[in-house]
């Protein structure tokens, strides 16, 4: 476990929407890395923790006093074939960018999702993004398309490019992904935070 006074990575709580959306909003309104157009409200923010937890991880960083950055995942498509894919997404405070935040963020976000069944992850990244491209890669992404010209923001067309990372080999499953509120008790799930606190106590 992290020191009270170290960094702390732990599992979302609704209390957490705030933080949150004060990292979100400002990449909404003045950034095309996300493609909505107003900021979500609080209550909105709060039933997007809600629901994404009812199946999968979101995650926050911090120190305690304050939320360095947060990663969550989600459906990747509705269709139930799909089951064992999953799209993430990582957003970090403009003053921790560049500090191991979202790597450490990553990394435990994917040993989870390693360890609830999923065989593979894809990250959506608007293009360009040096910085996106770089986190992803270093965690193990790889590049396997773009969409060009996939959205209308901020006055002009911006491309989407997909990273993908495979978890799993190729055997069946046997069974669905596992939720996060089945995990969250267990040795692994604890063993994953553990690693990606560690890379935040080096940054």
């Amino acid at each position: 476990m992290s020191s009270p006074a170290g960094p702390r990575l732990r599992l979302a709580t609704e209390d957490d929407a705030s933080p949150c959306l004060a990292i979100y909003a400002p990449v909404v309104l003045s950034t095309a890395i996300s493609f909505e157009l107003e900021p979500p409200s609080h209550e909105e923010m709060r039933r997007r923790i809600r629901a994404t937890l009812d199946r999968a991880p979101w995650l926050v960083a911090g120190d305690g006093a304050s939320t360095w950055g947060y990663a969550y995942a989600g459906s990747f498509r509705a269709r139930p074939a799909y089951d064992w894919t999953t799209e993430a997404t990582v957003y970090v405070d403009a003053g921790h960018r560049g500090k191991g935040v979202g790597r450490g963020l990553y990394t435990a976000l994917l040993e989870i999702l390693r360890t609830a069944g999923y065989r593979s992850v894809v990250g959506g990244i608007t293009l360009p993004n040096r910085a996106s491209v770089a986190l992803h890669e270093s965690v193990g992404f790889r590049k396997v398309g773009a969409v060009k010209a996939a959205g209308w923001k901020l006055g002009g067309w911006h491309d989407v490019g997909f990273w993908q990372i495979e978890l799993r080999g190729d055997e069946a499953p046997d069974g669905p992904p596992r939720l996060v509120t089945d995990l969250a008790a267990s040795p692994a799930f604890e063993a994953a935070l553990e690693a990606g606190r560690a890379l935040l106590r080096r940054s």
